[in-house]
C-alpha cells in the first residue's frame, strides 16, 4: 500500500518503489515523509514485454503503481499528471532484486518511455558492505570500495579488528541506515536511467525478455565475462 508524502508539488516529490513488504516497512520509517513517498513491491513483477495491457492492469502491484504515478496508462496517458518527478527503484543487491529491477525497467520502458526520456527514473544504490572499526562505522557500495577502506584500515594500523558485514537485502538495515546510506539526498547515490539510444534498448529488452530463447542465450553468453555474479 501506497505510503504518500505532504508534498503536493511533484517536481519536489520522490516515490520509492521497494522490493518487499519487510524493506518497505523500514522505509516508512526511515523517509522524509514530507517529500518522500513508498510503495511495497511484494514478490516478483510481471514481465510486461509479453503481455498485453488488460494482463498488465490485472497485476495488482503494477496497478497500483499507475495508480501511485496518476498518468494513467495506455492511450489515455497524461504525463502531465505524474505525481513525482523523482521515481526510484529500490531493490535488494542480489541477484533476486537484479530481476525485478529489470522488470520494473522493462514496464516503463514498453508502458510509460517517456518518464525516461524525461530523466524521471532513477535507481537506488544501497550498500553491499558495512564496515566497522569499534563504533565508526562506514559503508562501501562496491567491492572495489570495500576493498579500498579495509586496506586504508590496515595501511594505518595492521592489527586492527574489522568487522565486515555484507548485505543481502534491504531489510538487513534498519530506518535510520537505511536513510542515511540509500534515501537521504545529503548522502546518496541515485543513477538516473537514460535511454540515449532507443533502438538499441529496444533490442536489449525485445531480446532479453521476450519469448525468443536462441538470441537471448547468445546475448547472455556473450557477456557472460561481463557478469557480477551474486553466488
Amino acid at each position: 500500500k501506497l505510503a504518500d508524502c505532504s508534498e503536493k508539488d511533484p517536481a519536489l516529490s520522490e516515490l520509492f518503489m521497494v522490493e518487499g513488504n519487510s524493506a518497505g516497512g523500514t522505509a516508512k520509517q526511515g523517509r522524509n515523509r514530507r517529500f518522500q513517498a513508498i510503495l511495497p513491491l511484494r514478490g516478483k513483477i510481471l514481465n510486461t514485454e509479453r503481455a498485453y495491457l488488460d494482463k498488465v492492469l490485472a497485476f495488482k502491484e503494477i496497478k497500483d503503481l499507475v495508480i501511485a504515478l496518476g498518468t494513467g496508462i495506455g492511450e489515455t496517458i497524461d504525463y502531465k499528471k505524474l505525481r513525482y518527478h523523482k521515481i526510484v527503484i529500490m531493490t535488494d543487491a542480489d541477484v533476486d532484486g537484479e530481476h525485478i529491477r529489470t522488470l520494473l525497467l522493462t514496464f516503463f520502458f514498453r508502458h510509460m518511455p517517456q518518464i525516461i526520456l524525461n530523466g524521471h527514473l532513477y535507481i537506488a544504490q544501497p550498500p553491499l558492505y558495512k564496515v566497522q572499526v569499534g563504533k565508526k562505522i562506514s559503508y562501501a557500495y562496491s567491492e572495489e570500495e570495500k576493498d579500498k577502506v579495509v586496506e586504508k584500515l590496515t595501511t594505518d594500523n595492521a592489527n586492527v579488528n574489522i568487522n565486515l558485514q555484507r548485505y543481502k537485502g534491504l531489510g538487513e538495515m534498519n530506518p535510520e541506515q537505511l536513510w542515511e546510506t540509500t534515501m537521504d539526498p545529503e548522502k546518496r547515490t541515485l543513477n538516473q536511467v537514460s535511454s540515449p539510444d532507443a533502438q538499441e534498448a529496444d533490442y536489449v529488452f525485445s531480446m532479453l525478455m521476450g519469448d525468443e530463447v536462441p538470441p537471448r542465450k547468445k546475448f547472455i553468453v556473450a557477456h557472460a565475462k561481463l557478469a557480477n555474479l551474486d553466488i
